[in-house]
């Protein structure tokens, strides 16, 4: 059983991580407006935050080296190419044909992604709390979007389905994530996983890129260094903690605040309006984040 402590610490991880993920949707669009590629892009998110990786992989050892198998390494490279590298770019891909807010919702699947695996390799139950506060969850999504879901085009559809693979891959990474974590511990996990996306990504540029990456406006390289810091290196290591404290299928239950906190940030930097539906859609999936954390002895 997680304790109340313990659980209350691992919300707090929770929220602030996907807060500040769910920047990355603003900033991504912010920097599309200076005509840069998505493979670049993604590399210069990667590449600013290589420095921080680098030096955590080698002052923090792995927290329990004995139990490691050369198996465990090979799933940290698979799982760090399916988590940081495809989840990322299916997901900047997606983003240059729908709005921020739309991303988020898109995205928001993945709770339910996750408790099938978890289900699937692991056998985990779902808690009664965890599957109302779902559905009370969907039920707010559904609000903030009805007047979204009317697409018109196939460039919105492919940027839809884009993304719905971001979903699913992000999911991977997070039910792989819980298995690996207590071995490895959450800071080498984290920094390990993303020495491997970074890597990935720079081959993926090889392949693709433009080789211009000395030719955009300074405001690019300034969105780019805030991605890596505030919406990949500090979100990053508050996902591992708080998948930790509370496990990959709570922890996804509060995704729920992603499409609040792009809501609020996409209106505020990128002009997309808040309705007075989004807004109450906001309320309600604020109160299946409450419900969840009052209900705290059912985490497990």
């Amino acid at each position: 059983m997680v304790s109340k402590s313990s659980a209350s610490l691992g919300v707090l991880y929770a929220v602030l991580g996907v807060v500040l993920f769910s920047a990355k949707a603003v900033l991504v669009k912010l920097a599309y407006q200076y005509h840069i590629d998505t493979v670049t892009l993604l590399l210069f998110r990667m590449l600013f935050s290589l420095p921080f990786y680098i030096t955590i992989a080698l002052l923090v050892k792995p927290l329990k080296p004995a139990e490691i198998k050369k198996t465990d390494y090979l799933w940290i490279v698979f799982f760090g190419c399916i988590g940081y590298h495809l989840a990322s770019y299916f997901d900047f891909v997606g983003l240059q044909y729908i709005k921020a807010g739309l991303e988020r919702i898109i995205l928001f699947v993945y709770p339910t992604i996750v408790v099938l695996l978890s289900w699937l390799v692991f056998r985990h139950k779902i808690s009664k709390t965890q599957f109302r506060a779902i559905l009370i969850a969907y039920f707010g999504i559904l609000i903030i979007f009805w007047n979204e879901v009317g697409w018109s085009g196939n460039d919105a559809l492919w940027g839809g389905f884009m993304v719905l693979l971001s979903a699913i891959a992000y999911a991977s990474y997070l039910v792989g994530s819980g298995w690996l974590l207590p071995k490895f511990g959450v800071l080498t996990f984290t920094a390990y996983a993303m020495l491997v996306s970074t890597a990935a990504v720079l081959v993926h540029y090889l392949f693709v890129g433009n080789y211009q990456l000395l030719d955009y406006p300074m405001e690019v390289y300034i969105l780019a260094v805030v991605m890596a810091i505030f919406s990949t290196l500090i979100p990053s290591f508050l996902v591992s903690a708080a998948i930790k404290q509370i496990g990959a299928a709570t922890f996804s239950v509060y995704g729920s605040l992603g499409p609040v906190a792009t809501i609020v940030l996409a209106y505020f930097f990128l002009d997309e309006k808040i309705s007075y539906i989004q807004g109450l859609g906001m309320l309600v999936v604020i109160y299946g984040i409450v419900l969840i954390s009052i209900k705290k002895k059912e985490i497990n």
